[in-house]
């Protein structure tokens, strides 16, 4: 299956952090349209192809359990029929190393449970969306300390 190469920022547990790209499918059976970022970190393979921007290193297979996010731009394709059902919740997240992140997600849950604990604990995936005015944060659910509403 051909794949697409993504710019990314990567960082790992450690305090690595590495400018690169991340590549996905063309296509998935899940959705129309190409595999995303979160949708291959998602995936239940233990480690990703990345290559860094830095010389000499080459492509580096990233052990997902130590990724705490990777960030990319947002999608200029978004499914606005989809999202205007979706409901916006901002939040301020503090990671295991104390660092912070703040964004908003979008919550894709009935109405009677599309609280902002009921997003995150929707899944079992290790992976969620943490959206930015220009990117998008894929964050590690373990790699998150606590979560904190802001309105």
């Amino acid at each position: 299956m051909p794949r697409v190469a993504i710019p990314a920022t990567l960082l790992l547990a450690g305090g690595g952090k590495r400018e690169g790209d991340v590549y996905v499918s063309e296509r998935v059976p899940q959705h129309a349209g190409p595999e995303t970022p979160l949708d291959m970190l998602n995936r239940p393979d233990a480690f990703f192809p990345f290559r860094s921007h830095k010389d000499g290193e080459g492509v580096l297979l990233v052990a997902k359990a130590r990724t705490v996010l990777l960030t990319v731009a947002r999608a200029d394709a978004l499914d606005s029929a989809r999202l205007s059902a979706a409901k916006q919740a901002s939040l301020e997240l503090t990671l295991a190393d104390g660092s912070t992140l703040s964004g908003w997600a979008t919550l894709e849950l009935p109405e009677y449970h599309s609280r902002l604990l009921d997003y995150l604990n929707a899944s079992a995936e290790p992976f969620f969306a943490l959206t930015t005015a220009d990117a998008v944060q894929l964050v590690n659910r373990a790699h998150v300390l606590f979560a904190r509403p802001e309105d």
